[in-house]
């Protein structure tokens, strides 16, 4: 029941973060895909996917918030959805949905936050224009009483870069002054220019909490975020979720300060912070005291609540290989209700962020179903919680061992999308980290397209979305989209349209399905992702990360613990 499709291609690889990628010249690779495909394919149609997700961005829905009247309404769509094309529920006992114990956060922030330097002048910021900041404590009070403050370079510990910023220095009850992103500027050091997950939020505040710190702060610039301080505003604001805390260290507060607020508290000790950001840029950095202190003292409202992942499976043709899973992805949830843009617009829709992915995973559910006898191994479409909370239903899923890490054979993640039309190109986040870029290069090329790496490799978008909660457990991940050369449109139209959407419409209410789309190329990358995941699943090899990737080693040691068993 297999159909064999031949392709020699050249793919350029040395950008990922493996010690090893070398460029692969003249590569055969086999697409072995099942019987039908190309019709199945056919049934992904651009007004399919604008039907679901003007659905799912529709003010009917609220947002998605996690736990929220709005976020159980699109679960129990998804799941109907899922029924509809003839899955099967991927949680058994559960059904369709694998809870998620949550905890929401609203930290009520002072309007102002000071701080006083060794001479006794003060500096004091304003709560979302100067400021931003929230509970890292599932409690109600947090009160940080007269904390000095560290500057403490990156945040770092990073033994395989022989890089640790924090010297054993004592820093139990300080609050800790942060850079954004991490080292970049030698060739080799963290992956060049490519950020890694030293750089993310999310670690920074791991890593100030396994000091032993009360609080952090990280100073945020456009370039090292790779987004405005208004998407940071709008981000932080209002009710923020985690997962239920356990035994991990854990901050009593989660902040955060615009660049030039930075400057002034630098200042306050009679320092200058581009020259601090220059020390940092040393493995013999050493964390400075900045003799300045503050204070800070608010309530919190704690919210135990739950959220789920919902997935459906189709079970794998091949009575061995089904064991076998390819799990598609996509977060369902969005922001809610919260602060009011300029228009008092105040519910987050998050239609590109992330409906027309959700609507592309819905689609390779209906894909798969148009296949006479399914693929080989077994297929999940997932739609993951919490996501902009810091992946959180997706960690979950990957650790739950619902599926073993080591019975995943890829996993294949939609994130935004492309709204403006077609492409010649295809931008691959993460691009020559694992084979299934050998893969996809020869079902891209089948299209008349090309790979490309993502342009702005400072903004770490492989570490952003869920196919990093799964490259963590091990499994191979990739998440790609429609690059920026629309056809029929001059050269740098598309890095204008989406620049110009991060700039005005990520994370803010403005996020609605609008007139206008083009939504031909969103289809042209969900018949990608189905013709690669068809691959994958009926191919007798399953793919792997390249020699000497971060990766790498999780991955072998997951399936030797499955060969074990």
């Amino acid at each position: 029941m297999r159909s064999l499709a031949v392709v020699s291609f050249v793919v350029v690889l040395g950008v990922g973060c493996g010690a090893s990628n070398q460029n692969s010249v003249g590569t055969e690779v086999n697409l072995d895909l099942p019987t039908g495909w190309e019709q199945a394919s056919q049934s992904i149609l651009a007004e399919d996917l604008l039907a679901d997700v003007t659905q799912l961005a529709s003010d009917e829905f609220e947002g998605r918030l996690p736990g929220s009247p709005g976020g159980l309404l699109t679960r129990k769509y998804l799941a109907g959805r899922l029924q509809t094309f003839g899955f099967e529920p991927a949680f058994g006992s559960n059904g369709w949905e694998q809870p998620l114990k949550i905890v929401g956060l609203t930290s009520m922030m002072p309007e102002h936050w000071t701080f006083r330097g060794p001479t006794g002048d003060e500096v004091s910021y304003r709560f979302l224009d100067d400021y931003m900041g929230a509970s890292g404590l599932q409690q109600p009070k947090v009160d940080i009483n007269d904390a000095e403050v560290v500057f403490v370079g990156y945040g770092i510990e990073a033994p395989e870069e022989q890089w640790n910023d924090f010297k054993g220095a004592d820093l139990r009850g300080k609050v800790l002054l942060m850079l954004n992103g991490d080292p970049h500027w030698e060739k080799g050091l963290f992956a060049g220019e490519r950020k890694l997950y030293y750089g993310r939020w999310t670690y920074k505040y791991e890593s100030a909490a396994r000091q032993g710190a009360a609080g952090a702060i990280i100073i945020h610039t456009t370039p090292s975020a790779g987004y405005g301080w208004r998407v940071v505003r709008s981000s932080w604001f209002g009710e923020q979720f985690e997962l239920e805390a356990g035994d991990e260290p854990r901050l009593g507060l989660k902040g955060w300060l615009t660049e030039d607020a930075a400057r002034r508290l630098v200042k306050l000790s009679d320092r200058d912070l581009d020259r601090l950001v220059e020390a940092a840029r040393s493995r013999d950095f050493q964390p400075i005291a900045l003799q300045t202190t503050t204070s800070l003292e608010f309530t919190v409202e704690v919210r135990p609540t739950e959220t789920a992942n919902v997935g459906g499976i189709l079970r794998g043709s091949d009575p061995i290989l089904a064991d076998e899973v390819l799990v598609y992805s996509a977060h369902h949830d969005h922001f809610g209700i919260a602060e009011p843009d300029h228009t008092g617009d105040a519910i987050y829709n998050g239609a590109l962020d992330n409906g027309v992915a959700v609507a592309q995973a819905l689609s390779m559910a209906n894909a798969f179903s148009k296949l006479a006898q399914p693929p080989r191994r077994t297929v999940m479409v997932l739609f993951v919680a919490a996501e902009e909370q810091g992946l959180l239903g997706s960690s979950y899923f990957a650790r739950s061992g619902v599926i073993h890490p080591g019975k995943m054979v890829a996993n294949i993640n939609f994130e935004l999308g492309n709204v403006w039309g077609k492409t010649r190109d295809v931008m691959v986040y993460g691009f020559g980290k694992s084979n299934l870029d050998e893969v996809l290069a020869v079902a891209a090329e089948s299209q008349g397209r090309v790979l490309v790496s993502e342009k702005d490799v400072r903004a770490g978008w492989f570490y952003r979305s869920d196919q990093f909660s799964f490259a963590r457990v091990g499994v191979p991940a990739m998440w790609f989209k429609s690059g920026i050369d629309f056809i029929g449109r001059p050269p740098g139209w598309g890095e204008e349209r989406y620049a110009e959407w991060i700039d005005l419409h990520y994370h803010q209410p403005s996020d609605e399905v609008v007139d206008g789309w083009v939504l031909d190329g969103l289809a042209e990358d969900a018949q990608l992702a189905f013709m690669l995941g068809a691959a994958v699943a009926t191919s007798d090899r399953i793919p792997a990360w390249y020699p000497g990737d971060e990766f790498e080693d999780e991955r072998k040691e997951s399936l030797t613990r499955i060969s074990h068993q």
